[in-house]
């Protein structure tokens, strides 16, 4: 299957490895610098592979090959534009979190796929986790019983130094802050495992510790869920001094799971009213990676190109990446009028925060 990439930052190593990983033939790279490109190439071995062509435009790329996959690692601003005409032109695609940076961007990706019968997938590739997906079993197996509440915290670092890398980070143009960049996973995570249906959402931000960035460096939020579950959210890359936990938590009337690690890879508690000898390979399950973004790139890859051979949904959907951006865009407006926001999101459907810290 022939793939490209567009975008080769920061995350692009991981989506290399998962293209060398699943066997895709890697036919083209493309990044407005083109030392991007070669640091890429140099770190996977590949900078004596003439193959592989090099590109600044990636429309010029799309229009000069006969793709079937591209994925987007850009800045968070370009996404929509990007996957739009990729769409336009017939080639499945993976885009990088956030999917965009507004409903009607994310909408009108869903909608133009789904027109095109073009595949698309929201890399959320935690979903993919170990303890993630032993998670989501027992809550489609109905063990945890009637659900009461969940919780989900991201407490990471971010300095100086990560911002100053890629001046666009911590922009509301490009960007947006800690909610948005480094905790959608894990409120993705949370809609997710109680429900998808949300009700109201209350939150409150704030930018606490680096005074360089237009966005917020923390943000909490309280979630009301239509089935009656109720969750909290924080997120933050004000830990000191390095990072620290994305912890999960799910609680129902017949069961209790934590998901720890520093990105939800491990299975910190494990109890259930039901248990039999068979949950006991849960308890304590830790899964190594090597970096807080986890080892799911590549089976998300491996799920996408099924899903493009089998003409089939993707499991994690473009819809799935619009209900996560739709919860951040939530807390953000109830960050600026300082009331509850009722979902679905009508208005306020971009990042409008200027002048908000």
């Amino acid at each position: 299957m022939k793939y490209a990439l567009i975008g080769c930052g920061r995350i692009a190593t991981n989506h290399i490895k998962a293209v060398l990983n699943n066997g895709l033939e890697l036919v083209a790279m493309c990044d407005v610098k083109q030392d991007h490109i070669t640091a890429l190439m140099e770190k996977h071995g590949l900078e004596k592979d003439q193959s592989i062509k090099k590109y600044t435009d990636y429309k010029k790329m799309i229009d000069e090959n006969e793709l079937e996959l591209v994925s987007i690692a850009t800045e968070s601003g370009l996404h929509a534009e990007i996957a739009l005409y990729c769409i336009d032109h017939g080639v499945n695609v993976i885009i990088e979190k956030p999917m965009a940076m507004s409903i009607a961007d994310a909408n009108e990706i869903i909608r133009r796929s789904n027109e095109k019968h073009v595949k698309v997938s929201a890399c959320h590739q935690n979903r993919f986790n170990i303890a993630v997906q032993e998670m989501r079993k027992a809550v489609e197996s109905g063990r945890f019983g009637k659900l009461s509440h969940g919780s989900i915290h991201v407490r990471w670092n971010r300095n100086k130094e990560y911002y100053t890398q890629a001046p666009w980070r911590g922009t509301w143009a490009q960007d947006g802050g800690a909610l948005m960049n480094q905790c959608i996973h894990g409120i993705d995570l949370l809609r997710w495992m109680l429900g998808d249906e949300v009700e109201e959402v209350y939150g409150v931000t704030r930018q606490q510790l680096h005074d360089y960035l237009e966005a917020e460096d923390i943000g909490m939020a309280v979630v009301k869920f239509k089935n009656g579950a109720i969750a909290t959210i924080e997120g933050t890359t004000n830990v000191f001094p390095k990072n620290l936990e994305e912890t999960l938590y799910l609680f129902g009337e017949k069961g209790t799971v934590k998901l720890g690690g520093k990105s939800t890879n491990n299975i910190d508690v494990w109890d259930f009213a039901d248990e039999s000898e068979a949950d006991e390979k849960n308890k304590g399950l830790e899964e190594e990676t090597c970096n807080v973004y986890g080892n799911g790139h590549t089976s998300l890859f491996a799920d996408m190109i099924d899903a493009i051979k089998n003409d089939r949904k993707p499991y994690v959907d473009a819809v799935a990446g619009r209900n996560a951006l739709e919860m951040i865009l939530a807390i953000y407006k109830s960050q600026k009028t300082g009331a509850p926001v009722k979902l679905p999101l009508e208005d306020f459907a971009s990042i409008d925060m200027q002048g908000e810290f």
